[in-house]
């Protein structure tokens, strides 16, 4: 989260607020799409309340820096990347505890839900400010030390993901592993799949250039993990929830691993039949290009005067008749 912070650049924040397309998909994706994706999936494979609810609360989650890393290898629109993380981290503060509420509707009657600690979400969703505010007073006073806090933060997050993966399998064993049902491991291939697909979908929907589309479809699919297993670690009894702590592993295991493939495929894609790279492909921002103009091609207006040239040596500016004086 201070390394989230760091990625803020204030002087930016004044466009993001007169074209708020980033908010706004933020919105959309992180709040509309991943949580009813997350509830048809828990529906569609039979879940129990509690393996529903980790469903849920990761789907309801923001989004994550992972989704950063993987919009910069390939070629993404970072800037609209850190606004869809930065303003979905700010707007769980309300919309995550009312997607929840909205969705545990179908298992009212389960001791989960019934135990469903919405002060304790809020709480822990309020604690994620504090690091986040702290990273935009160092990237407005200290642009190079922010530099190095966020190196370190997006590495950090790679070893740790992993870490912790690795300790939580090795110390609880495969017994839990397997206590986890194979549904489960089914909803968690597909539950970033679908929203990798869904955030390309509504990108092109939005008619956004290339390298959005693909930014877009990598905030949708990446969840912010580490966020959703310090709410189930805190909030819930570890008796009640049992093996489905797991999940929101299992999912950074499974989102790291597709976004994988999609980057993959899109550097093959470049590299096999673009045979170059698409940084400045029709509708990407991030380039420059100059076009060849013919003379009728531009339907120049010659209302403003002529320029003569009759001697090589000398030009001439004629003004026009009825010119009038502005």
């Amino acid at each position: 989260m201070l390394g989230l912070g760091c990625t803020v650049d204030v002087s930016q924040l004044g466009e993001h607020i007169r074209r708020p397309i980033g908010v706004l998909l933020a919105l959309v994706c992180q709040f509309v799409i991943m949580p009813l994706v997350a509830f048809l999936l828990a529906l569609a494979f039979s879940l129990d309340d509690v393996a529903a609810m980790a469903v849920l609360l990761c789907g309801c989650c923001p989004g994550g820096n992972l989704s950063n890393i993987m919009s910069l290898l390939v070629n993404g629109e970072m800037n609209l990347s850190i606004i869809m993380t930065i303003s979905s981290t700010v707007l769980a503060l309300v919309l995550m505890p009312l997607c929840l509420w909205i969705y545990s509707r179908a298992w009212i009657n389960t001791p989960v839900v019934n135990l469903m600690p919405f002060g304790a979400i809020i709480l822990t969703l309020c604690s994620t400010l504090i690091p986040i505010g702290l990273g935009v007073v160092l990237r407005y006073r200290y642009n190079r030390a922010a530099d190095i806090v966020l190196k370190l933060s997006l590495w950090s997050l790679l070893v740790t993901l992993v870490m912790l993966f690795i300790m939580t399998g090795a110390m609880l064993g495969p017994e839990l592993l397997a206590t986890i049902p194979p549904s489960v491991y089914v909803v968690a291939v597909l539950m970033p799949a679908c929203g990798y697909a869904a955030g390309y979908g509504l990108a092109t929907l939005f008619d956004l250039p290339p390298n959005s589309r693909r930014t877009v479809s990598l905030e949708t699919g990446c969840q912010n993990v580490q966020l959703c297993t310090a709410i189930l670690k805190m909030a819930f009894p570890p008796q009640l929830m049992g093996g489905m702590y797991m999940f929101p592993l299992l999912y950074a295991l499974f989102q790291a691993a597709e976004a994988g493939i999609v980057i993959l495929a899109y550097r093959m894609y470049r590299k096999e039949v673009l045979h170059k790279p698409d940084t400045n492909s029709p509708g990407d921002n991030r380039g420059i290009g100059y076009d060849r103009f013919e003379d009728e091609d531009m339907g120049f207006d010659n209302s403003y005067g002529a320029v003569t040239t009759s001697d090589p040596n000398l030009i001439m500016l004629e003004p026009c008749p009825d010119s009038t004086p502005v």
